[in-house]
């Protein structure tokens, strides 16, 4: 009987600690980036989705990139959650990573979507990795330094409960306001036409750039061993709610192109 104690324990120690380190918006961030960019996506898109899809909701398909983690045989995916390259620097000039990247990621996933001659199989599975994709481009720490993880190696405690600063940004500070997906994506800044078109404009690697120089504010927030509680979430949830935003309606720009 205490073998069998001991042996459940550990499985749930490890399953923990796996998960303390896995670097994603958590899946309420996700499904709220899904949920947002369903309500600007043009009525043919949004019919060629729901094909494609089989009925299911941008927010619903949103976080099968991280479902997958634990299939290997889908390992080649995993590098393709973030990009880390020296601050201050050009992408372009930097050392690419051997397996790939969330630049190359979502590259491949356009590629794959857009080209009609693929099978039906193989676009469903990089659409739902590009929404997903999309939505860690917007987790500031996605496009962070690699020699912490993307703030994963920064430990801090959230509420007196051990965390990382990258876990706060990708949940804690989500699941403390105890919103629904719908309830966050239904209260975000309401923006006119002009104001969510100046959010969609730009490139990729413009997007990219503004991630890292976000990341930069993150890591200047915080020092190793910080407490964190109230004071945090009050300065820094608005910006969660922000990226949230945004990673939604870029994420609808870009289906309303390659959908046509």
């Amino acid at each position: 009987m205490k073998k069998i104690i001991l042996l459940v324990a550990v499985a749930i120690f490890s399953v923990n600690a796996s998960y303390s380190n896995k670097p994603f918006w958590g899946k309420t961030g996700h499904r709220t980036v899904g949920e947002i960019a369903s309500k600007y996506l043009d009525e043919d898109t949004a019919k060629a989705i729901a094909d494609l899809l089989d009925g299911e909701s941008l927010a619903s398909a949103s976080t099968y990139g991280d479902d997958i983690k634990s299939d290997k045989n889908y390992n080649k995916f995993y590098q393709w959650h973030y990009v880390n390259f020296p601050f201050d620097t050009k992408y372009s000039d930097s050392e690419k990573a051997k397996k790939g990247d969330l630049i190359m990621g979502i590259e491949t996933c356009i590629r794959i979507i857009k080209d009609k001659k693929n099978t039906r199989e193989n676009r469903v599975l990089y659409l739902k990795m590009l929404i997903h994709f999309i939505g860690d481009l917007h987790q500031p720490l996605h496009v962070g330094r690699g020699e912490d993880k993307g703030g994963n190696d920064i430990k801090v405690t959230w509420f007196y409960k051990k965390s990382n600063i990258h876990r706060v940004w990708d949940s804690d500070m989500i699941d403390r306001y105890k919103m629904s997906y719908t309830e966050l994506a239904n209260n975000v800044k309401r923006l006119s036409d002009s104001e969510a078109k100046a959010i969609q404009s730009g490139s990729l690697m413009d997007w990219v750039i503004e991630s890292q120089n976000l990341s930069k504010k993150v890591y200047a927030s915080v020092k190793m061993g910080d407490k964190l509680s109230y004071k945090y979430a009050y300065k820094h949830f608005g910006t969660v709610k922000e990226q949230l935003q945004k990673g939604g309606l870029r994420l609808a720009k870009i289906l309303n192109e390659i959908m046509k």
